[in-house]
């Protein structure tokens, strides 16, 4: 490192021993490593559900998580369509897939390892989790690029290659300020500065204590950058979920499927649908013949497509074809479905 380079690292971990946020995965600023055999547990569990998700939201899920499974051995054990049912709202379901197989892993292996590259080799686990979990769970030396990480070093090299391409850039940049010590508080005080500080829109630049050495700051346009690439517009598929329902001997209940394990909201159970996950368009039939009544639209984005679903609901006049169950309405929250399927499920029961 260089004279300026420590100076960042020096100034950064300063102001973070003042200023770091009280989180329930966190160690306090400059203490030592837990001696908590689960300590890198809740490191990795908390890692991985923060991944393209809001502190604020994973707080709760986080919370019942280890509530329900304290240890790693105990996730481990679990059934994965509980730990589906668990993870349902959090998005990107592929990260619970992984982090039941990882857990697996883990105690096949007898632990967590501690070196970055051994980390890598987990399901689920890439460049970014392994280097935050061999930092903070372990104390290792790693270089940890996150959105709040390429935000700021864009920012004070005034890196002007647009991401993605820039990322390559942004990670030899912060490996220059990445201290040998305190490599896991200097990263979280970078995610930290990026959620209150140094964010997207309106950074608060009188307040950063990297102000004097950010050269996009001296610029006097520091929301230009990370520099993006144009977005491409999503595809649009359309499609149909239906809602069947009957009255059973504890009340009305409605048909649900558990998704194949492979795919978009793969293993999730969900309303029976016509295959716009395969086809994109829809216009599959109906798994059972019976009245019908269209509910409606309810649209949802994912991370590469967008959808439109159409709500059929079907009074069941017989059993429904294919692998299923009848759940009690009165117990739907409990279903643990995925935020589409949640929606239509507030829809249909709106038109109760």
């Amino acid at each position: 490192m260089t004279a300026s380079t420590e100076t960042i690292a020096s100034t950064l971990l300063r102001w973070y021993d003042s200023h770091a946020r009280d989180l329930p995965w966190r160690n306090p600023p400059g203490a030592p490593l837990p001696g908590d055999p689960d300590w890198p547990y809740r490191v990795w569990l908390s890692e991985v559900m923060l991944q393209q998700t809001t502190v604020a939201a994973v707080k709760p899920y986080y919370e019942k998580f280890l509530k329900r499974w304290p240890s790693v051995g105990d996730l481990a054990a679990a059934e994965e369509a509980d730990v589906m049912a668990e993870w349902a709202g959090l998005g990107y379901y592929s990260r619970a897939r992984n982090l039941h197989a990882c857990a697996r892993q883990v105690i096949e292996l007898g632990g967590f390892p501690s070196e970055e590259a051994e980390l890598r080799k987990l399901p689920g686990v890439g460049r970014y989790i392994a280097a935050a979990v061999a930092s903070i769970a372990f104390g290792k030396h790693a270089v940890v690029v996150d959105a709040n990480v390429e935000r700021i070093v864009s920012r004070l090299f005034s890196i002007e290659i647009p991401l993605p391409k820039g990322r390559e850039q942004i990670t030899i940049r912060s490996a220059e300020i990445t201290p040998r010590r305190r490599a896991g508080d200097f990263a979280q005080a970078q995610m930290d500065l990026g959620s209150t500080l140094c964010a997207t829109r309106n950074p608060k630049c009188l307040l950063c204590p990297l102000s004097g050495h950010c050269q996009a700051r001296q610029s006097g346009e520091p929301e230009r950058y990370p520099m993006k690439a144009p977005k491409k517009a999503k595809p649009l598929r359309k499609g149909t979920a239906w809602w069947i329902e009957r009255h059973g001997s504890a009340g009305k209940e409605v048909w649900l499927e558990t998704r194949p394990g492979k795919g978009m909201l793969g293993g999730m159970r969900a309303l029976p649908d016509d295959g716009w996950s395969a086809s994109g368009d829809g216009g599959g039939e109906a798994p059972i013949t019976g009245e019908t009544e269209n509910l409606g639209l309810v649209r949802h984005t994912f991370t590469h497509v967008s959808l439109e679903l159409s709500v059929v609901r079907i009074v069941a006049a017989s059993e429904p074809s294919g692998e299923g169950q009848w759940w009690p309405l009165c117990e739907i929250e409990q279903a643990g479905l995925p935020t589409l399927f949640a929606k239509a499920a507030r829809l249909a029961l709106a038109g109760s």
